[in-house]
């Protein structure tokens, strides 16, 4: 008889959610996690000014999952700071200074605003259980996002902004996914705007000491059922059951979760092997390049100036900065992201090159007193072990109308889930998790 009724590869939000359900179902499981922590795209950073959030962070109102189990969990939320100006610069602007912040002019937001909703209706239509039978899955999915851009979008500004927009939505650049892949995650998200906004959309609110504490707490109900620093990297099976091998062991189960982003499942040995398509899928789906940097002030000065502490520029390697000030200190902070062609020469940088640039771009945005931080602190996600990038994996063209089915269908008694394989949220916190339920449900059913 095996040991267990269902083995999880992964202790991140997904595999812990299934834990959780089996758990809850009366079976016997266990989880095997290659990090010494539980969390994985979720991580932190303790500063002078408290916890900061090193990986996933935001959560959105209609992202119902993840608040549930938040609310369960006996944990809070905060709204995200969104009070005053946001610093916006674009190319052929004449200054970064703080007093003249250029925005978008009249025509070119017009020209955004029919662009985002072209995109809106298009998205509408795509089916988030098998975008593949999309009425125009063949033609969206043979081409890049970029190329629609270019053959659709005539005003230069628009133009600025959609491409800074993908990078921070997929850590990716406009030619390095397709337009069916970009519609279908507006459409699991419910709107281009719920993807970019802040109140009301995906960057709502944060979880009160970090978003890291729902996998701590999951985990803490699991007990002894987490097994951390345990690397698996064989998978046996058959109809009989599954054997997991890690460095050092190995446990035999009825069905395996394995919750790891495509691209690292892939790297796992499967006896026998995974059927073509879906060893096909993960030599498709390449993680997103990102190095989140949080820079910590004695106080945040850019509110005393009216500023929200949001920038968002198409000239500089930091494109995209936000207030990550956390409740509870008179320091301030301010968080961006590295991301797609600029995080991938920066990852070769040292820290201290790297901390350079960062501050010389806040201090383009927010005047002088940026150049005088406390702390500094950063994650490259590509440099990591275990996840090879953030924020998630993405298709490029071709891969959903010739690898999709492989996504989250179940290879015998193997089953799939994580942050890639949702239909709603997906790459998100609140879809890593309906994922790891929806693998439960199947091993239960």
């Amino acid at each position: 008889m095996p040991e267990y009724d269902v083995v999880v590869v992964g202790a991140g939000l997904a595999g812990l959610a299934a834990a959780r359900d089996l758990t809850a179902a009366g079976k016997r499981i266990v989880v095997l996690e290659a990090r010494d922590r539980v969390g994985g795209r979720t991580d932190h950073a303790v500063t002078r000014a408290g916890v900061l959030e090193m990986g996933g962070q935001w959560v959105g109102g209609s992202q119902t999952e993840v608040l549930a189990l938040i609310e369960e969990l006996g944990l809070e939320t905060f709204p995200q700071y969104d009070e005053g100006q946001r610093v916006t610069v674009l190319q052929g602007s004449e200054s970064h200074r703080l007093q003249e912040a250029p925005t978008i002019s009249a025509t070119g937001g017009a020209a955004l605003a029919a662009v985002i909703d072209r995109l809106d209706q298009m998205a509408s239509t795509v089916s988030l259980s098998s975008p593949w039978l999309t009425g125009e899955a063949e033609v969206w999915d043979s081409m890049t996002f970029e190329s629609w851009l270019v053959a659709d979008v005539e005003d230069d500004e628009a133009l600025q902004y959609l491409r800074v927009l993908v990078p921070t939505i997929f850590s990716a650049e406009t030619s390095e996914l397709s337009l069916l892949h970009f519609l279908f995650y507006v459409k699991s998200a419910g709107s281009l705007g719920m993807l970019m906004g802040i109140r009301g959309g995906a960057q709502e609110s944060r979880v009160l000491g970090g978003s890291h504490r729902i996998s701590e707490r999951m985990a803490e109900d699991l007990g002894d059922a987490v097994r951390l620093g345990v690397r698996v990297h064989t998978i046996r099976h058959d109809d009989s059951g599954v054997r997991v091998a890690y460095d050092g062991g190995e446990v035999t189960a009825e069905h395996v979760i394995v919750t790891l982003p495509p691209t690292l499942a892939g790297r796992l040995r499967y006896e026998p092997p995974l059927p073509a398509a879906r060893d096909g899928l993960t030599q498709q789906v390449p993680m997103g390049s990102v190095i989140k940097v949080q820079v910590v002030y004695e106080r945040p000065f850019w509110r005393e100036a009216g500023l929200s502490g949001q920038a968002f520029s198409t000239q500089d390697p930091l494109a995209v900065v936000i207030d990550n000030t956390p409740p509870g200190t008179d320091h301030g902070v301010l968080l961006g992201f590295f991301e797609g062609a600029h995080a991938r020469p920066l990852s070769e940088k040292s820290p201290a090159e790297r901390e350079k640039l960062a501050v010389d771009c806040l201090v383009r945005y927010f005047g002088p007193q940026a150049a005088e931080p406390l702390e500094y602190v950063e994650k490259d996600w590509s440099a990591d072990e275990y996840s090879r990038g953030c924020y998630g994996g993405r298709l490029g063209a071709g891969v959903w109308t010739q690898y999709g089915r492989a996504l989250a269908a179940p290879v015998g008694r193997i089953h799939w889930a994580g942050a890639e394989s949702a239909e709603v949220w997906n790459g998100y916190m609140d879809g890593a998790i309906r994922s790891g339920r929806r693998a439960a449900a199947e091993v239960l059913a």
